[in-house]
């Protein structure tokens, strides 16, 4: 089973205006993309289940396998891209044949929750351009005490 949508966008709401800072997960105080992500994940589920390893910015980076994406799969239900609904995980490709290594919060069929650069956590229209860049899906899990 999964977490139920409303509280996840309603956890990732209040990451709101928390500003931009590399390899961060402290709300208000800064995160970056999977900053956020990880502080949802403690908020709705639970404890992390892992430290996460140092990590490289650069959305250019390829390599023979998805590290982001491996490392979700292990912990999260994964759905199709065309599937996600508010409340799921998207993981983007940036540049073509570069591993997925942006991730945003759906928040509703056109809208989504993402800390970025110079921007910090930003709720913000899924356009066409960023919903292109959708490589995977996942659902959180429910909560570990229920």
């Amino acid at each position: 089973m999964h977490a139920d949508p409303d509280r996840v966008i309603a956890a990732a709401r209040g990451w709101l205006g928390t500003p931009y800072h590399d390899q961060a997960s402290l709300k208000s105080v800064g995160c970056d993309c999977l900053g956020l992500a990880r502080g949802v994940w403690r908020e709705v589920v639970g404890p992390e289940p892992f430290p996460i390893p140092p990590y490289s910015r650069d959305w250019g980076e390829s390599g023979s396998h998805e590290v982001l994406a491996n490392g979700a799969q292990r912990m999260m239900p994964q759905v199709g891209p065309h599937e996600a609904g508010p409340g799921a995980l998207v993981l983007f490709r940036m540049t073509p044949r570069a591993m997925a290594k942006h991730v945003g919060i759906l928040t509703g069929s056109a809208s989504f929750i993402h800390s970025y650069e110079r921007l910090g956590v930003i709720e913000e229209t899924l356009t066409l351009a960023w919903r292109r860049r959708i490589a995977f899906a996942f659902l959180f899990p429910r909560p570990h005490n229920i």
